[in-house]
């Protein structure tokens, strides 16, 4: 039967061993045991100034021998670190496939036949990806003692992921045709799958606190950062390639159906989760006398988002990708609907890949030490300036065929964005795990990421409505005895696109929404960035770890 917990597990085990012990990292340098003080005490003090009264009292109160020891010597990684790093691929990998799909392939095969407006709709599937927060403590603490706290979990949500994308597999083909009558439909089906895919990746971070050393846990972003990474590039730029039929004969390679991506990823689903069942033990984990009920994590919780220091991180996460949101919510299907095509696109996608491993490698590298932020900070003027040249390319993009060295442009582009990106979720990632309270491991990571992932989600929708609202388009209809061009109606919505099309007029676009939407954005960013994000984050990364941990009762 289910077990709701009233300790704190292997995990509180797992936790006071980590701190005792600075952990190595070789890809994002990542520790999850307190930094060791620069100047001593006085610092300490100076950065506590952050803090209300009560906060101050209760991080000077953990200021003890934890964080003032200095890292321990790194060791060579184990034979069983290694099979639990690549357990942690596979199992962030499946993760991934329907966050490719649902934010990545479906809404540029759907642009053709719906208006931003009914994307934004479709926009919506992956919302519980950002608000996982809401049920994690219930992954925490409610598992079946007999198969693993974790495993408990991970394998049915593998189940009903396979199961969803097997339906899919068998109907995906009549909705897609008919796409603009089964938004809805869609949407339920996608922002399902991206539910139970959330749901897992809670139990997935989790289990990566205890599955891996703490010698070795520096590397559970590695494996995070791979796997979701492979499933998402292999379910948006592999799957758009091989599943256009032009790139299929140029290349004299297989046509890829949806019906069969979907098909072949519901089996991987089953048979991953049959072996987690039959050959991989989960750890057992010891109990303690904390209480890690439902109840009880909720309220940490609450109490974790009273500190100051992390309402202010908040607010940092909520707003910090709206500078750049509108470049990587509609860019890139503006550019498909100028022309470029999307096997062109996914082959650009496809050579930044490797481009964005090495950027994680040296993010990682760049986040060592006591700025884990620095990096993250850095990379918000790239990401911005490369925001407005992404706009200028939409404004400028040649009529097609595109020249090769526009495309070899368009590809030095997309690698250089990406690099900034990768550098900045290596960042975050780094302090995120460095000073989350491994007692409560999942849950703690997902709140931060939380509003992480929320930052990047919540504008989408708007700036998809946006694009719409600010758009004039005119249906042109031509005379048929004479050159004279009569303005029909609007030609915006998909009504109006109708009509359009049943007056034998044409769409004329005068005033193109994406680009005031994309001003308005960078303009905020840039804001946003020099009066509260910079000041704010260098005060951040100064408090000491224990500043960022609640006692439990």
């Amino acid at each position: 039967m289910f077990k709701r917990t009233s300790s704190r597990n292997g995990t509180l085990n797992k936790g006071a061993r980590m701190q005792e012990a600075a952990v190595s990292s070789s890809f994002n340098n990542i520790g999850v045991s307190p930094r060791t003080p620069r100047h001593g005490m006085e610092e300490d003090d100076l950065e506590l100034s952050l803090l209300r009264e009560d906060e101050r009292q209760q991080a000077a109160n953990g200021l003890g021998t934890e964080d003032r020891r200095d890292d321990s010597p790194s060791h060579p990684m184990s034979s069983e670190d290694k099979r639990a790093m690549a357990l942690l691929c596979v199992l962030y990998l499946i993760q991934g496939v329907p966050l490719g799909l649902a934010l990545g392939s479906i809404p540029f095969i759907l642009r053709e036949q719906l208006s931003y407006s009914q994307l934004a709709t479709f926009a919506l599937s992956g919302y519980p990806y950002s608000l996982k927060l809401l049920w994690s403590p219930i992954v925490d603490s409610v598992f079946f003692p007999s198969v693993g706290r974790r495993k408990s979990w991970i394998i049915p949500m593998q189940v009903i992921v396979g199961s969803i994308m097997l339906y899919l597999s068998l109907n995906v083909q009549v909705l897609m045709d008919d796409a603009k009558n089964h938004v809805n439909e869609l949407t339920f089906l996608f922002t399902s799958l991206v539910f139970f895919s959330a749901t897992q990746d809670i139990a997935v971070d989790g289990w990566a606190l205890t599955l891996l050393s703490p010698d070795s846990l520096s590397y559970a972003s590695t494996c995070q950062t791979i796997g979701l990474n492979t499933g998402f590039f292999a379910s948006f730029t592999v799957f758009l390639a091989f599943n256009s039929e032009a790139f299929a004969t140029k290349w004299g390679v297989p046509h890829l159906t949806l019906s069969a991506y979907l098909k072949f990823w519901s089996v991987m689903s089953y048979v991953v989760s049959l072996w987690l069942l039959a050959f991989k033990k989960e750890r057992k984990e010891a109990l303690s006398d904390v209480d890690m009920s439902i109840t009880a994590v909720y309220k940490q919780i609450w109490a974790i988002c009273k500190l100051r220091h992390i309402q202010l991180l908040i607010v940092v996460h909520l707003f910090a990708k709206v500078g750049f949101a509108a470049n990587e919510a509609a860019t890139s299907l503006k550019m498909v609907e100028k022309g470029f095509q999307r096997e062109d696109l996914a082959i650009a996608v496809l050579i930044d890949f490797p481009f964005q491993i090495i950027g994680g490698w040296l993010a990682a590298n760049w986040s060592r030490g006591s700025f884990p932020l620095r990096p993250w900070l850095h990379a918000f003027w790239p990401r911005l300036g490369f925001a407005l040249m992404s706009t200028l390319i939409v404004y400028y993009f040649p009529k097609p065929p595109i020249s090769m060295g526009f495309f070899v442009f368009l590809i030095i582009q997309t690698v250089l964005s990406s690099f900034a990106s990768t550098v900045q979720f290596v960042g975050i990632s780094a302090f995120h795990t460095r000073v989350s309270d491994p007692l409560i491991g999942g849950t703690y990571m997902t709140l931060l990421n939380t509003f992480t992932n929320m930052g990047g989600t919540w504008p989408k929708w708007f700036i998809l409505k946006g694009v719409d609202l600010f758009s004039v388009a005119t249906c042109q209809v031509k005379e048929a005895s004479s050159q004279l061009v009569t303005k029909a109606a609007e030609c915006v919505s998909e009504q109006g696109k109708e009509a359009c099309t049943a007056l034998k007029g044409e769409c004329v676009t005068e005033t193109d929404g994406y680009y005031i939407v994309s001003a308005i954005c960078m303009l905020f960013g840039v804001v946003f960035l020099v009066l509260y994000i910079m000041p704010t984050v260098r005060k951040l990364q100064e408090l000491p770890t224990s500043a960022w941990r609640v006692k439990m009762s």
